[in-house]
C-alpha cells in the first residue's frame, strides 16, 4: 500500500481530493501515483484512445485494446478492404494495426495531459503479439499489459525498454509463482500483476476449461494472501502491485480488495458502457441491460473458456456448436486472410475449441450489430445499473464511500 500524500503531476486536483476522502490507498506504479483504479483493455476497438485517454485524464490507469485496431481508422480499412486473400493481404492488415497502435498511443497521449498511466493490453494468443509489443514500447507506451497465454518471453521483448511496466495477468497464485521465477532468471520482475477472477470477469477467461470457472482457488480471499505470502517467502525487496480484476463495482469492493492486500482494481464493463467508450450506442446498450440469466459462458475459438451476453447470433451458435465441433477440419487459408490468432479453432480445425471467426463477431459488436454480434461482458450489476455514465462520474462514484446499493 502506498500513502495518499498529494500528486499534482500524474492526478489531477479533483482526483486527488476524491481518493483523500475514500480513505482508500493510491496505487504507484512505473514511478508514479495514481488512482488505484484501472480500466481494462477491450477489443475489438472498445478500449480506443478516447476511453484510454479519458481514463488517464482523470488520473487512473487507462488500456488500450492492441486487436485489429485499424477499424477505427477509415483509411487504414479503406487500404486492407479489397488485398486479395493471402499474403499479401496477411501483410497488409498487420502493418496497417501497426500503424494503428502508433495512432492510437498517440491520440490518447494528447488526451491524457501528463495525468494517470497509459497502458496497452496485447493478448498473448493472438499471432502479432510480438510486434505488438514492440510497436507500442517503440510508440513510447508507459505499460504493456499481457493476459490471453503466459508471456514468459515479454521481458525480452521490452529489454530496450526499461522504463516500461510490464503487468502479466494471471489467475491463481501457481501461475503467479511459475511466471515470477520465470521473469527472475531474465533478470526482471513484473511492475504489477493483474489477478483476474475467471467467474466473474468478461471476455477470455483464466482457467483451462468452463468447469474450473468454479474452483475456489480463483478466489480472491484465496489468491491475494497466497501471492502476498510468496512474496515475503521469496524474499522480494521490491513490492509488487496486485490489481484485482473481475466483479468490482463499488467503493466498498475496492476497500475490501485493498485489506486482502491487492494494491487496485481492474474493472472492465463498467468502462465499456461510458460516454467515452470507443463503441457504438448500441454495443453500451447491450451490455448495460443485460441481466444475469443472459449470460453466457463458452469456448471461445482461442480454446479459453469466455463469457458474453447471449445474443441472437450466440444463442444461436450454442445450439450448433456440437455439429460444428464434430465435422472440425483444418482450413488452407484464415476466413479473413490476417490469421488473428496464434491457434485458431475455426482456422486450425481444433476439436473442442469455438467454431467461429471471432474477428467478424467482435467487428459487428464493436459497430453495434446486435444480431451478429459477440459481446463480452463480465458478471454482475454494473455500478449504474442501466444507464450510461461519464468515466468522471464512474471515478467518483468508485472513489465515495457509502453508496453501495444507492439509487442510480
Amino acid at each position: 500500500m502506498t500513502d495518499t500524500k498529494p500528486d499534482m503531476h500524474h492526478l489531477p486536483q479533483e482526483s486527488n481530493d476524491w481518493l483523500r476522502k475514500s480513505g482508500l490507498s493510491a496505487l504507484q506504479i512505473a514511478g508514479r501515483r495514481v488512482l488505484p483504479i484501472v480500466q481494462g483493455g477491450m477489443g475489438i476497438g472498445i478500449s480506443g484512445n478516447r476511453l484510454a485517454g479519458s481514463v488517464a485524464a482523470a488520473g487512473g490507469v487507462g488500456t488500450l485494446s492492441s486487436v485489429d485496431l485499424r477499424r477505427h481508422h477509415p483509411d487504414l480499412m479503406d487500404r486492407t478492404r479489397e488485398l486479395a486473400p493471402g499474403e499479401e493481404a496477411k501483410a497488409g492488415i498487420n502493418a496497417a494495426n501497426l500503424e494503428a497502435i502508433d495512432r492510437e498511443i498517440k491520440a490518447a497521449r494528447e488526451r491524457t495531459g501528463g495525468k494517470g498511466l497509459l497502458a496497452i493490453n496485447v493478448m498473448r494468443a493472438v499471432s502479432e503479439y510480438a510486434a505488438n509489443v514492440t510497436r507500442a514500447l517503440e510508440a513510447g507506451i508507459d505499460a504493456v499489459v499481457v493476459g490471453a497465454g503466459l508471456p514468459l518471453d515479454l521481458p525480452d521483448l521490452a529489454k530496450d525498454h526499461p522504463q516500461a511496466a510490464l503487468i502479466p495477468i494471471l489467475s491463481d497464485a501457481r501461475g503467479v509463482q511459475l511466471l515470477v521465477k520465470k521473469w527472475e532468471r531474465k533478470k526482471r520482475l513484473p511492475d504489477a500483476i493483474v489477478i483476474e477472477h475467471p467467474r466473474l470477469a468478461g471476455g477470455h477467461l483464466g482457467a483451462a476449461k468452463i468447469a474450473d470457472l468454479q474452483d475456489t482457488r480463483f478466489d480472491f480471499e484465496n489468491v491475494i494472501p497466497q501471492v502476498r505470502q510468496f512474496f515475503k517467502d521469496a524474499g522480494y525487496e521490491q513490492h509488487i502491485p496486485l490489481i484485482a480484476a473481475g466483479g468490482i463495482r463499488t467503493h466498498e469492493d475496492i476497500a475490501r480488495l485493498q485489506a486482502l492486500g491487492a494494491d487496485a482494481v481492474q474493472l472492465g464493463t463498467a468502462f465499456a458502457v461510458t460516454e467515452e467508450s470507443d463503441a457504438h450506442a448500441e454495443f453500451k446498450r447491450v451490455l448495460a441491460e443485460a441481466r444475469e440469466q443472459d449470460m453466457v459462458e463458452f469456448t471461445s475459438v482461442a480454446g479459453l473458456p469466455a463469457r458474453a451476453v447471449g445474443t441472437p447470433w450466440l444463442r444461436a451458435y450454442m445450439k450448433i456448436e456440437p455439429k460444428l465441433q464434430a465435422v472440425a477440419h483444418a482450413k488452407s487459408r484464415c476466413t479473413k486472410s490476417f490469421d488473428c490468432l496464434g491457434q485458431c479453432g475455426l482456422r486450425d480445425g481444433l476439436p473442442g475449441w469455438g467454431q467461429f471467426c471471432i474477428d467478424n463477431q467482435l467487428a459487428a459488436a464493436l459497430r453495434g450489430d446486435v444480431k451478429k454480434g459477440l459481446f463480452f461482458r463480465g458478471a454482475g450489476r454494473l455500478p449504474f445499473g442501466d444507464q450510461i455514465k461519464t468515466v468522471r462520474e464512474l471515478m467518483q462514484r468508485l472513489l465515495t464511500p457509502g453508496l453501495a446499493g444507492a439509487a442510480v
